[in-house]
């Protein structure tokens, strides 16, 4: 007896025991060619997921050299150019190789479990779309250490800075792009395919898991936006090296035409990298609360009306380049718009734990930190939404406080809630509770440390993206300093908790969690190579 994510009565299932097929003619191939020819959905997802860790040790090492230099005024450890080649390769690292991995891992991982599919729609295609990945990354990663030093430009590329003032590293920059943008519009289109075509019998829209709600929604923006951040790179890669002047002025070109282009990409692309974590987090929150998530369609139609939004409100990232008050009115307005259904997601978390039986399991602290801290994140979006408000806020620290409130305690917060919950399914062991919340204590009170200060500072009027700064802001840059060490230090724990469970560890049931809902919870722990060779029925 399973039951999914209705507002209606449980779904019936068959047994178990048919589903799966764990006869040894079933079980992969031993070592490394396994990896390399994978079809596998598990092992794929797998692999998104480790290279999304050492992705994100690798941005956050980065990271680590900013808030170095930031320590005290003064240039104390690298050279200005250096620094602004780290703060470019930390933002595409996390972006590109941490955050967006990391989800695509775990779709890869729960989405055929969850709609009872025997593996993706597509496998080879599965394997070509995460084994280009590491090449972009090294290519990416390789720039810094070529002559002129790498990308040096800020995350968001700006024209003509992008075209004009670096190195030659802006060709390497641009095809890692490419590469990356291809992968993504691979995996979404693997996984519309597979969730239209191989759900079980039975398993109606409105039936689907949340997660599987979100990542279908997300997929569908990854194959909207990123054919434009393929024309704004290649665009910039012409200016730079083949005479065009899409964005320069001297030619007959716009550099503000450069920001319309990337942020219709950008915008979206935050959503791109929280609608996953929705879906993550209502599937913990009802779990742990031990009751149903509250108002299950509304929560399907906020999660598709936000999508939607995101496409109109672009512009908010540019009201200070004069564009005129009626389109700053329109995109002000718009964006206040998104906090609509936002504040319905946030309203239905807190109503599914209201007068729940909870219980505190580290999933479930992950995902309550993330409703706060996400909310936190929303709120001083909002602030920046107001028009007038922006122009002080704009390209200042607040900004920085603002998207990493959303991004940190927001997308982050949810991977590692996700991985906390579904461990045990993946590994077959339980972990240890005690390290799991040593890991969550110090990654909440460091991360606050790291992120709170930094909009007192950005209202104070400290510009983002500089290696020097006024006295005035000494001592609380070197408070966000010791932050972002304890945090970064922080997550050391969670890979000694991941090895050692991987390693062995107290048996996981079937169902690791009490109340825990969802065909992924009907297959034995760990979950076998192939999960459903025979579709189950859901009543």
């Amino acid at each position: 007896m399973t039951t999914l994510n209705p507002q209606s009565d449980p779904l019936e299932t068959e047994p178990s025991s048919e589903h799966h097929d764990d006869h040894s003619h079933h079980q992969p191939p031993k070592g490394l060619m396994r990896w390399v020819l994978t079809t596998n959905h598990k092992d794929i997802g797998t692999l998104y997921l480790w290279l999304s860790f050492i992705m994100f040790l690798t941005g956050g090492s980065m990271a680590m050299v900013i808030r170095a230099e930031l320590f005290e005024p003064g240039l104390q450890l690298v050279e200005p150019n250096f620094f602004n080649q780290m703060t470019t390769v930390h933002g595409l690292i996390m972006v590109f190789g941490a955050v967006m991995p990391a989800f695509t891992g775990l779709a890869n991982w729960l989405i055929p479990m969850m709609i009872g599919a025997p593996d993706m729609a597509l496998p080879r295609m599965n394997n070509l779309s995460f084994w280009i990945l590491p090449f972009a990354f090294l290519i990416l990663l390789s720039s810094l250490f070529m002559e002129g030093g790498g990308p040096n430009f800020g995350w968001t590329f700006y024209a003509p800075l992008s075209t004009h003032y670096s190195g030659d590293s802006t060709a390497l920059f641009v095809f890692s792009i490419h590469i990356m943008g291809i992968s993504s519009i691979m995996g979404a289109i693997n996984v519309i395919v597979t969730i239209i075509n191989l759900r079980a019998p039975g398993m109606t829209w409105m039936k689907l898991p949340l997660f599987v709600w979100t990542w279908l929604i997300t997929a569908f923006l990854l194959i909207a936006v990123m054919p434009v951040l393929a024309g704004a790179v290649t665009m910039v890669l012409t200016d730079k090296f083949f005479g065009t002047s899409f964005f320069d002025a001297a030619g007959g070109g716009d550099p503000v035409m450069f920001q319309h282009i990337f942020w219709f990409f950008g915008h979206p692309e935050v959503y791109i990298m929280i609608l996953p974590a929705f879906g993550i987090v209502s599937a913990i929150i009802p779990t742990f609360a031990r009751k149903k998530l509250f108002g299950y369609s509304s929560m399907v139609y906020a999660v598709a009306s936000i999508a939607i939004l995101s496409f109109l409100v672009w512009a908010h990232h540019m009201f200070t380049t004069g564009m005129p008050l009626v389109a700053e009115l329109f995109f002000m307005y718009c964006t206040m718009l998104i906090a609509v259904p936002t504040g319905v997601k946030v309203f239905n978390w807190v109503a599914t734990m209201w007068k729940g039986s909870i219980s505190y399991e580290p999933p479930m602290l992950w995902a309550i930190a993330f409703v706060i801290l996400f909310t936190i994140g929303g709120f001083s979006g909002l602030m920046l939404a107001m028009t007038p408000a922006d122009f002080q806020y704009h390209d200042t620290y607040f900004v920085v406080a603002h998207f990493h409130y959303v991004l940190v305690t927001g997308a982050v917060f949810s991977i590692m809630a996700a991985a906390y919950y579904w461990l045990p399914k993946w590994t077959g062991h339980m972990y240890s509770h005690t390290l799991a919340k040593w890991h969550f204590w110090c990654s909440l009170i460091s991360v606050n440390v790291l992120f709170f200060p930094m909009h007192f500072v950005g209202l104070a009027g400290m510009p983002r993206r500089i290696p020097d700064y006024n006295i005035q802001f000494a001592n609380i840059n070197e408070v966000v300093s010791i932050g972002g060490f304890a945090f970064g230090l922080s997550q050391l724990l969670f890979l000694v908790l991941v090895i050692k469970c991987i390693r062995g560890g107290e048996k996981a049931e079937a169902r690791s969690w009490e109340g825990a809902e969802g065909l992924e919870w009907d297959i034995p722990s760990p979950a076998p190579y192939h999960s459903f060779t025979t579709p189950p029925e859901i009543k």
